[in-house]
């Protein structure tokens, strides 16, 4: 069978735009009505659903509002509880005031330069301690601050360290308010205060362990459990004038 087209090309060639426009047309058609139904539902979950939550969460803030206002002594509570969170931190930072009495126990001489102590006190401000304390005479007292002197600390800042590392204990030492007087006994004593700049790592809650150690001798540690009563005495009085 024998087909015989009988279209011009100018003809089939009109169709074919025709169809093309048509497709374009019906695709256009389509998209803006995606487009229109996408505004539409921004604008439903901005301009209602947004505005809903808004009412919503104003009114939670409304009713959380007046459960803290009934709530007794608020301000209290709210104070405690940061003062809570602030515990580790100052925990970690604390000073290790305990380790004044292995101090004690490594710097007072014994013997016939024999060093009793009446009172100790600790200013963390100046980094200054001071001594109140009771000797039989000046040339106890002299070996008292040359001890001072003498002291230094040794540390380990990690415990794989294989080195210790060395600072001084005190520096700055002074003597006042040296006066005689009479001890509990009835011995003649002399009385001083003995003050001096102590350095950092005494106190430090950084370094784990130390040793306080004067000229190769005596010494003290960490592990150190208990302090001779024999070091403390009560404070001597003054000499009745003749």
């Amino acid at each position: 069978m024998i087909e015989i087209n009988l279209v011009p090309d100018v003809k089939q060639e009109l169709i074919k735009a025709e169809r093309v426009r048509a497709v374009v047309i019906s695709t256009s058609i389509v998209v803006g009505i995606v487009a229109i139904a996408i505004v539409v539902i921004l604008s439903v979950y901005v301009f209602g659903v947004q505005t809903v939550r808004g009412v919503v969460d104003d009114d939670n803030i409304k009713k959380g509002s007046t459960q803290l206002s009934g709530v007794e002594d608020l301000s209290k509570v709210l104070t405690i509880q940061n003062q809570l969170t602030k515990i580790s931190a100052l925990n970690d930072e604390k000073k290790l005031d305990s380790r004044l009495f292995d101090m004690l126990l490594a710097i007072l001489p014994v013997a016939e330069n024999q060093v009793q102590v009446s009172g100790v006190s600790i200013d963390a401000s100046t980094k200054k301690i001071s001594i109140e304390g009771q000797t039989s005479g000046y040339d106890s007292l002299e070996v008292f601050k040359k001890t001072i002197n003498n002291a230094v600390i040794n540390y380990k800042l990690n415990k794989d360290d294989k080195e210790d590392q060395t600072v001084a204990l005190g520096s700055e030492i002074s003597t006042s308010d040296v006066s005689f007087g009479e001890n509990t006994s009835g011995t003649k004593v002399l009385r001083f205060t003995m003050t001096f700049t102590y350095a950092e790592e005494l106190f430090s809650p950084k370094i784990d362990g130390l040793t306080i150690k004067i000229s190769g001798q005596g010494n003290a540690t960490d592990s150190y459990i208990g302090i001779p009563r024999s070091i403390f005495t009560d404070a001597a009085k003054d000499l009745e004038s003749n």
